[in-house]
C-alpha cells in the first residue's frame, strides 16, 4: 500500500487540479521551449490575457511554474525541479507491483 504524507499528498492533489485543463496543459506546451512573456503566451494560445492569467496562476500556485517581472512584462517558466518532484511522486504509485493493481470491472 501507497501512503503520502498529508504534505505530498496535498501537493499532488493541487498538481493534478492544475493539470486536469487542456488550456492549462498548452500553456505547459509552450513553457517546455524556454521561458515565455505572457503577451508571447497570449498570441500563441488565442485567449484573453485575464482567462490567461488565471490559468497561469493555477498553474504557479501548483507550484509548476514559476514567474518574473521584467519592467511591466511578466515571465513565466516551468520549475523543472517541482515537474521532478511531482514525477517522483506519481511514480511511486507507478512503482507498485503488479498484482496489487486494482482491476476495473
Amino acid at each position: 500500500m501507497i501512503r503520502f504524507s498529508n504534505t505530498d499528498r496535498r501537493r499532488l492533489a493541487r498538481c493534478c487540479h492544475a493539470l486536469s485543463d487542456e488550456t492549462r496543459l498548452r500553456i505547459l506546451e509552450r513553457l517546455s521551449a524556454g521561458e515565455r512573456c505572457v503577451c508571447e503566451l497570449t498570441a500563441a494560445l488565442g485567449a484573453g490575457q485575464s482567462r490567461l492569467s488565471f490559468h497561469l496562476k493555477t498553474l504557479r500556485d501548483a507550484g509548476l511554474v514559476r514567474d518574473r517581472r521584467d519592467g511591466r512584462w511578466m515571465y513565466y517558466a516551468i520549475d523543472p525541479e517541482a515537474v521532478a518532484e511531482v514525477g517522483q511522486l506519481l511514480g511511486r504509485v507507478a512503482a507498485r507491483p503488479q498484482h496489487q493493481l486494482p482491476v476495473l470491472v
